[in-house]
């Protein structure tokens, strides 16, 4: 039976706690706070870094097929599971697809992924799922939404936990929408959305899932649910006959926040993470509908709990204390342009980006097959022992590494000042000079142990330019 081999969350490391969104607008204060994606980083990026949290590289050489699942994809017209694919260096016969356009499409895309595992047309199916949604300043959305995402390995060996039922329903509503013209997400009147949209569907369709199943919510160690709010998850919870305190722990929302349509997969990681051999965990979405999935846990479970799921990513990160940095980070408000040339002068293209994507985009140099040096970028002639020809791909974001020296650099453009110029030592060799993310300028010293992570660089003429910077170890 097909089901969940290995998992891996992310979340980005900065959050930011409601009362400064309060304070800025001088509105009422919620308690808690949100997870919020650098400016470097978007739906693509997070479900790399998901991905790499969920195999090594050596495991995503075998797998079959990625599926890729965002409402916020960086591009309306160009396959992000390509990319993510290239980038984590699956085989080049493995299926790719992208879905969207709705908070659903992770659960859509994990029940396509069952299915073709079933099917035995792939072995295996990594379904990445990210979101970094908007909501309108000052309105409920820019208070909930949260950004994140998740990761899950579909196989048939090894599985930790079993898929044994499905069911959806769809429930065509006005609810929650955003158009091709809309940068924000639209809500209808709250009451409407919440009793016509959400909760008809949620109720109807796990009532209906129950009883066709011939299952109860007592059966149930645990439940992960989509909800657009913490009063909405705990009174589904009630509504549907489970106990709040026990089965439907909610780990989202005073931490990270709605992350949309991977809200249901981060809240299964979350519970997986706790979970013990031959518990029953119930899995529902919401988005123009709803699905719903039953698992039950097997030995591998326990084995599984060294991955870095929602608490390994929890337990790091950094507050943002000042509103005004979220409104640059998003392009809100303009800024001083930079006084140095413009980035347009640095517009990649099409066919250069082809060219080095399968160098550039897995951070691959070379390693020298003579005297064992590897070296960055890819070289003909070794380094040190000058032998040419004689050189094997050598991938570098997998190796642990630290700072060797680094300057901060306040005139580049950046709407996150300074820059921080980082040159990069690798353990086993190599050296590469990138930009520092996800860092505090104040605490960056020499030999500070560094990890790579796939970053957005900018967006020109059309086309988003990723690679790789490095950022402190979290472990």
């Amino acid at each position: 039976m097909a089901g969940i081999v290995s998992y891996g969350a992310y979340i980005p490391f900065f959050r930011l706690s409601r009362s400064e969104i309060a304070k800025a607008w001088g509105i009422a204060i919620q308690p808690g706070e949100k997870a919020v994606a650098n400016y470097d980083e978007d739906s693509l990026t997070m479900a790399v870094a998901a991905a790499m949290n969920c195999v090594s590289a050596s495991e995503a050489a075998k797998i079959g097929g990625l599926y890729f699942a965002s409402t916020t994809a960086p591009y309306k017209e160009k396959q992000c599971a390509a990319t993510i694919a290239t980038v984590l260096g699956l085989p080049k016969d493995a299926v790719t697809m992208d879905f969207g356009g709705s908070l659903r499409c992770g659960s859509n895309a994990l029940k396509s992924a069952v299915d073709a595992v079933e099917s035995g047309s792939v072995t295996s199916v990594m379904v990445c799922v990210a979101d970094t949604r908007m909501g309108y300043p000052m309105g409920p959305g820019e208070m909930s939404f949260g950004d994140g995402a998740a990761a899950l390995l579909i196989g048939k060996q090894g599985v930790m936990a079993e898929i044994t039922n499905f069911s959806s329903r769809y429930h065509d509503i006005q609810d929650i929408w955003r158009s091709d013209r809309d940068q924000f997400v639209r809500s209808a009147e709250d009451r409407f959305a919440q009793d016509e949209g959400y909760t008809t569907a949620m109720t109807e369709t796990v009532s209906a899932f129950l009883k066709k199943a011939g299952l109860t919510p007592k059966d149930f160690a645990r439940i992960a649910i989509s909800s657009p709010n913490a009063r909405q998850h705990s009174a589904i919870a009630q509504k549907l006959g489970f106990d709040v305190k026990v089965q439907a722990p909610d780990i989202m929302h005073s931490q990270i926040g709605d992350t949309g349509s991977a809200m249901s997969i981060m809240s299964l990681i979350g519970v997986l993470e706790d979970a013990n051999p031959g518990e029953m965990v119930l899995m529902a979405s919401y988005g123009n509908g709803s699905d719903v999935f039953a698992l039950k846990t097997t030995g591998q479970i326990v084995e599984a709990r060294n991955k870095k799921g929602i608490k390994k990513n929890l337990a790091f990160k950094g507050m943002i204390n000042n509103y005004s940095k979220i409104l640059r980070w998003r392009e809100l408000v303009q800024t001083q342009p930079a006084q140095r040339p413009p980035i347009e002068e640095r517009q990649p293209t099409p066919s250069a980006q082809w060219r080095d994507l399968q160098w550039d985009g897995r951070l691959t140099g070379t390693k020298c097959l003579k005297c064992g040096t590897p070296q960055y970028p890819k070289q003909r002639v070794c380094i040190e022992c000058e032998a040419k020809d004689q050189y094997e791909p050598y991938t570098f974001f997998d190796k642990p590494a630290k700072v060797f020296s680094f300057s901060h650099d306040y005139v580049m453009q950046t709407v996150d000042p300074p820059v921080t110029v980082t040159i990069v030592n690798f353990e086993g060799g190599g050296r590469i000079m990138c930009d520092m993310t996800d860092r505090e300028p104040d605490s960056i010293k020499v030999g500070l142990p560094l990890e790579m992570t796939f970053r957005r660089l900018y967006y020109v003429g059309g086309i988003y330019n990723y690679w790789w910077k490095c950022r402190p170890v979290r472990a």
